[in-house]
């Protein structure tokens, strides 16, 4: 399952590399309204894409990834790997997701901190604040340590999704928080979660792919944070 927006010919040189992966895997693309033609139905036809979903409603990543996870889930699929779709993820990692949702996992962290894995030209602070602030507090949060909280690339089964105790499709997921509470839910709730080692390269050069922007995008960020870390978004009994 990849969110996308506006990614341009990174999108298409990911699903390259995952089609010459080989893997036994169906392709989904959450797009949130993109407009540069990356994510026409015939060119991602051409590519093995299975099915293409639009998000039209308000909510920003949040909204998509429960667009794409309601699909799936009605579409009877027993796991989901989630990962970014603006080039900066190794596909090769997709496997041993899958291998760890076939063992039971019910959330499977892709981690470029752990011994295997490679972070590359990472912009020092994206470094510090998912090093020193977001891995710490959603770990604390969990009761379990995990090192790379921030990292897209990530495995769900269909179990904890559908887990009446977390309600993922709640309409207060909108922006980047459904991410930060997924992470931090699944082992409080008694599920099997690991980190596994992936590679994350952001290029050499030029403008950092991203969407979360300025000032005010990294305080928003910081908000939903905290407001899952403590409980602001567990559901009411």
């Amino acid at each position: 399952m990849i969110p996308v927006i506006n990614e341009g010919e990174r999108i298409i040189a990911q699903m390259d590399r995952i089609q010459r992966l080989g893997a036994e895997i169906d392709v989904v693309i959450a797009d949130g309204g993109s407009t540069d033609g990356s994510v026409a139905p015939d060119r991602l036809a051409a590519q093995g894409v299975r099915a293409l979903l639009t998000k039209e409603g308000p909510g920003r990543l949040s909204a998509q990834l429960r667009m794409a996870y309601a699909w799936a889930l009605d579409q009877g699929y027993e796991g989901i790997v989630t990962m970014d779709g603006n080039g900066k993820d190794g596909v090769e990692a997709i496997p041993a997701f899958m291998a760890k949702l076939d063992q039971g996992y019910g959330y499977v962290q892709g981690s470029r901190y752990l011994r295997g894995g490679k972070a590359v030209n990472t912009p020092l602070f994206r470094l510090i604040s998912s090093r020193l602030i977001h891995a710490p507090l959603i770990s604390l949060s969990a009761r379990h340590w995990f090192t790379d909280t921030t990292n897209g690339f990530r495995a769900y089964s269909r179990d904890y999704l559908l887990d009446p105790r977390l309600q993922p499709f709640r309409d207060a997921f909108r922006d980047y928080s459904l991410l930060f509470y997924l992470s931090a839910r699944a082992s409080r709730l008694g599920y099997r979660v690991c980190e596994i080692p992936v590679a994350r390269v952001y290029p050499d050069s030029g403008k950092v792919p991203t969407k979360i922007t300025g000032i005010g995008g990294k305080l928003r960020l910081l908000a939903e944070l905290l407001r899952v870390t403590t409980g602001g978004f567990d559901p009411q009994r």
